[in-house]
């Protein structure tokens, strides 16, 4: 199909924004940014290493690319506003893949964060099915969340869970073929890494309680909190209650899964695509509700992490490895 052809299909099953002023048709969009800043952030998925279509529908794959896209701006404590979606295709590739794609988006808006849409993009053949999307955020007034604000003594909490999606993309690895794969996708793990579900309105939350840093975790929780205490020049201590905490809400699918309490507990601390938010919080303020708290900031000490007293190896989701 032509290029126009394409398009009048899939157009209207995309979300508008509510920010839109001038949307897609013209070479580019206008978006209302009446706090006179925007948060702009941009991520690609890649057939192969970020998803295969043996695994994923065209829905689930529309899906997590908007939501990993929603939770960068929500990590900053901006409301998201507006996607600009380029997409690349084998030319053999069906129009009922892209109108998923399209769905896909639409529910990623729609559940995460309504009121953010499609504006623009850019369609192109390609080896091997390709998205990049860059979203918009509204900070509102307020000040960004950043890596760099985290201060000793500062709580540190999570909102979303993790762990889940790591094990679900190892339960899917260790399926053999496709009639496995569909049993397989009735998992909650699974759904979490084939449609994350970040707590994208819980940014907002965060911010407007006096968090004094944040970041979305995508590549693991020692590995993300690792990135933010080098931002801001401080160690973190996890606390044992808190990781019990965050692994007890995936604990009963996982262990029915065949996991134990250690793989769960090596999970919720290394596995990555989990996209919570990790959120720091002065010591006298109370956390939102949706957070939970898991351990605490200290001055800079030898390592940037530690589990009680013990030193945590830094590392992490590597998505160059699969």
């Amino acid at each position: 199909m032509a290029e126009a052809d394409v398009l009048a299909r899939i157009f209207p099953r995309l979300p508008e924004s509510a920010s839109t002023i001038l949307g897609p048709g013209d070479d580019a969009a206008v978006i209302a940014a009446p706090d006179g800043r925007f948060v702009v952030t941009t991520d690609m998925m890649v057939e192969g290493p970020d998803f295969r279509q043996e695994w994923s529908s065209p829905e689930d794959i529309g899906f997590k690319i908007g939501a990993v896209n929603l939770a960068d701006v929500a990590a900053m404590g901006a409301t998201p506003t507006g996607l600009v979606v380029a997409l690349g295709a084998p030319p053999e590739t069906h129009i009922s893949v892209l109108e998923g794609i399209a769905d896909g988006l639409r529910m990623a808006c729609e559940q995460l964060a309504p009121g953010c849409g499609v504006v623009g993009g850019d369609l192109s053949s390609a080896p091997a099915l390709t998205l990049s999307v860059t979203a918009f955020g509204d900070l509102g007034g307020r000040e960004p969340l950043t890596r760099s604000g985290a201060q000793a003594g500062d709580v540190i909490a999570v909102a979303g869970e993790l762990g889940s999606a790591g094990m679900g993309l190892e339960l899917l690895f260790a399926t053999e073929n496709a009639d496995e794969v569909e049993t397989i996708k009735q998992s909650a793990l699974v759904a979490t890494q084939l449609r994350p579900r970040p707590p994208i309105a819980l940014g907002v939350s965060a911010s407007t309680m006096g968090a004094t840093a944040a970041m979305d975790v995508s590549d693991g929780l020692v590995l993300d909190a690792s990135r933010m205490a080098k931002a801001s020049g401080v160690s973190m201590v996890f606390d044992e209650l808190g990781i019990a905490r965050a692994a007890a809400s995936i604990a009963g699918e996982a262990l029915k899964r065949g996991f134990s309490d250690e793989d769960i507990v090596e999970h919720v601390l290394y596995s990555g695509e989990s996209h919570a938010l990790l959120v720091t919080f002065p010591a006298d303020q109370v956390p939102p509700l949706g957070f939970t708290p898991i351990g605490f900031v200290i001055e800079k000490a030898a390592e940037p992490i530690y589990f009680g007293n013990r030193p945590l190896a830094v590392r992490g989701w590597n998505p160059f490895s699969y």
